[in-house]
């Protein structure tokens, strides 16, 4: 199994109770949480060629994660 880069674990080590606790009792943060873990997965399935894509849509994953990063990390 690879490892796949800037997990919220990884971004946010401080914050790991919290986002755990929002997790659990926040619907909202959990969605966020959810589409932040499947763009996050594409971008490395795309870097990585198990799914290629072409430049645009890459670059758009990447900008769809930092806006979810961006949100989380104002609830956090």
């Amino acid at each position: 199994m690879s490892h796949t880069p800037h997990e919220l674990a990884e971004e946010f080590p401080e914050k790991l109770k919290q986002i755990h606790a929002l997790k659990e009792g926040n619907a909202h943060f959990r969605k966020l949480f959810d589409a932040y873990h499947d763009v996050n997965r594409a971008v490395h399935r795309a870097e990585t060629n198990v799914e290629p894509t072409d430049e645009a849509n890459e670059a758009l994953l990447r900008k769809q994660r930092l806006a979810l990063k961006d949100q989380i990390a104002a609830m956090l």
